[in-house]
C-alpha cells in the first residue's frame, strides 16, 4: 500500500483516505511533479513541431525532477502572486541555465499549467479509483451470485415490508458502483489540457516560428521573430495537440480558463461515486447493528472502551465521505461563474475542494472494496427475521390471493383482523387463518411462506449480473 507522503501528511484527522493510494497522487509532492511535468511537456511540445531546439526539450525535463524543488518554500512565496506556478517557474528556469532556461514556460500563463496539472492529478487518482472499484463491484457480483435466493425481510420507511434477497440488494450496489465506473471512466478520458496563453487567443504562440540554432540557444525577440515568421505562424492547434499527446490528456476545443465544464464533470462524477458507495455503506451499518446482525464485515474495528464491540469502520468511513462529497462538489460547482477571460479567485477556490475531493473518493473506493470483499452474510439470521411480524410481511401477497375468492371488502376485513390477533396473541398468522372457516380449502401454509414471495427478485438479480 502506498503511504502517504511523509512531508504532506494532514491525515490525522481524515482516517478515510490515510494511507490510500490517492493521498499520495494528491500530495503536494505529487502536485509538484504534475506542474514540472505540464512545465516540460509544453516544452517538448514545441520541439516537437520545431518550436523550440530538441536540446531545450532535453533540458527542461531533465531539470523536471521534483525532488530537488524546495515545495515549502514554493508555497510560501506563491501568497505573492496567488499561485505556485509563479515561483516554480523562476526556479525551474534557474535549474535549467542560461542556454536553454528561456524556453520553460514560453507563451503559456500560470492557469495553463495550474489547470494541466490538475487534470494530470486527477486522471493519476481516477485511474486508482477504477481499481478500486472494479474490485468492488467483482465482489459484489460474488455475493449476489451466492446469495441469489438467500431471503430476508425488504424494509421500507425501517419496518418490514415484503420479503426480498440479499442477491438482489447486493446486484443493486453492484449496480451503481457500475454507474460510478461509467461515468469516472468517461470524465477520465476527456480531461483535458490547457493552453491558451495569457487571455485564451494563444496570442504568444504565434510569433514563435521554428527554432533555429540561434546563438546560446535563446529565443530570438518576440518583434524579430514575428517579423521573421510572419509568413509562417505557428500553427496554435498542431501544439496543442502536441502538448496533450505529451501530458496523455484529451486536446481540448477552445481554451477553458472560464469555460470549467472539466471541473465541473470530475466534480460530478467523484461526488456521484462517493454517493454510490455510500448506498451500500448505509445499508451494511443499518444491517450489522446488534439487535439485526444481518451482515458483518470482514474484521471490524475495536473500541477505546469497550473490548467486545468489533464496529463496523470501513462502511462508516465511506458513508462519512458520501455526507461530505456534495458539499466540495458544490463549492466546484460555484466556481462555474467565472469572470471575462481569465477570472480572480474562481479557479484558485477550485485548488483545495477538488483535491478533498479526490482524496474522499479514493479513500471510499479503497474501503469499499475492503469492505464488499470481506463482507459475512449471516442468511440464517436474515430467515429468522422473516418471522418477526408473525407472518404479516406477506399480507400484500395473501390481500392479492384472498380478494378474489372473498371480495376486496371481506378479504380487507379478515386479514386486519387477523393481523390483529397475531400480534396481540403473538402467534403465527397462518395459525389464526387457519381458524377461519372461509379458508379451509386454501393452502394457507404456502400462501404465508415467506420465501415464496419474492416475486422476481432472483430474475432481476440474474438481469443486473449480466451487465459488466
Amino acid at each position: 500500500m502506498t503511504a502517504v507522503d511523509p512531508v504532506d501528511s494532514d491525515a490525522l484527522l481524515a482516517p478515510g483516505w490515510a494511507g490510500c493510494p490517492a493521498a499520495s497522487a494528491t500530495s503536494d509532492t505529487a502536485y509538484l511533479r504534475a506542474l514540472l511535468d505540464a512545465e516540460a511537456a509544453l516544452t517538448r511540445a514545441q520541439a516537437s513541431l520545431a518550436l523550440a531546439p530538441a536540446e531545450a526539450a532535453s533540458a527542461v525535463s531533465s531539470a523536471a525532477d521534483a525532488t530537488v524543488f524546495d515545495f515549502a518554500a514554493i508555497a510560501l512565496r506563491a501568497r505573492s502572486g496567488g499561485n505556485p506556478v509563479i515561483p516554480l517557474v523562476a526556479d525551474l528556469t534557474a535549474a535549467v541555465g542560461t542556454e536553454f532556461g528561456p524556453y520553460v514556460h514560453r507563451g503559456a500563463t500560470s492557469q495553463d499549467i495550474m489547470d494541466s496539472a490538475t487534470m494530470l492529478v486527477a486522471a493519476r487518482t481516477l485511474d486508482l479509483v477504477l481499481g478500486d472499484l472494479g474490485r468492488t463491484e467483482r465482489a459484489l457480483a460474488r455475493l449476489a451470485t451466492e446469495h441469489r435466493d438467500t431471503v430476508m425481510p425488504g424494509r421500507t420507511l425501517t419496518q418490514h415490508a415484503v420479503p426480498t434477497t440479499f442477491g438482489l440488494k447486493a446486484a443493486g450496489w453492484r449496480s451503481l458502483v457500475l454507474d460510478a465506473r461509467d461515468r469516472v471512466s468517461a470524465v477520465r478520458a476527456s480531461l483535458p489540457a490547457q493552453l491558451g496563453g495569457a487571455a485564451g487567443t494563444l496570442a504568444a504562440f504565434t510569433v514563435f516560428g521554428p527554432a533555429g540554432p540561434r546563438a546560446g540557444g535563446r529565443p530570438a525577440p518576440a518583434d524579430t521573430q514575428a517579423a521573421s515568421d510572419a509568413s509562417a505562424p505557428a500553427d496554435t492547434q498542431a501544439l496543442i495537440a502536441a502538448y496533450a499527446r505529451e501530458l496523455g490528456l484529451a486536446p481540448p476545443v477552445l481554451p477553458w480558463h472560464t469555460l470549467r465544464t472539466p471541473i465541473a464533470d470530475l466534480a460530478g462524477a467523484l461526488a456521484f461515486t462517493a454517493g454510490a458507495l455510500g448506498k451500500t455503506a448505509v445499508d451494511v451499518l443499518t444491517l450489522t447493528r446488534t439487535e439485526i446482525a444481518e451482515v458483518a464485515e470482514g474484521s471490524g474495528g475495536g473500541s477505546s472502551a469497550m473490548p467486545h464491540k468489533a464496529n463496523p469502520v470501513r462502511a462508516t468511513l465511506v458513508a462519512a465521505a458520501a455526507r461530505r462529497a456534495p458539499h466540495l462538489a458544490a463549492t466546484l460547482y460555484g466556481a462555474m461563474a467565472a469572470e471575462d477571460e481569465r477570472p480572480a479567485g474562481a479557479w484558485h477556490a477550485e485548488w483545495e475542494p477538488l483535491r478533498d475531493l479526490l482524496r474522499l473518493v479514493g479513500g471510499a473506493a479503497r474501503d469499499a472494496a475492503e469492505l464488499a470483499e470481506g463482507l459475512r452474510v449471516n442468511a440464517g439470521t436474515m430467515r429468522e427475521h422473516l418471522g418477526l411480524t408473525h407472518g404479516l410481511i406477506v399480507s400484500e401477497r395473501l390481500a392479492a390471493e384472498l380478494a378474489p375468492v372473498l371480495g376486496r371488502a371481506r378479504a380487507k376485513e379478515l386479514l386486519t383482523r387477523a393481523a390483529q390477533r397475531a400480534v396481540t396473541e403473538n402467534r403465527p398468522l397462518v395459525e389464526v387463518l387457519g381458524e377461519e372457516p372461509e379458508l379451509k380449502e386454501l393452502d394457507l401454509a404456502d400462501l404465508t411462506d415467506p420465501t415464496r414471495y419474492t416475486g422476481s427478485a432472483g430474475a432481476l438479480t440474474d438481469r443486473a449480473l449480466e451487465r459488466r
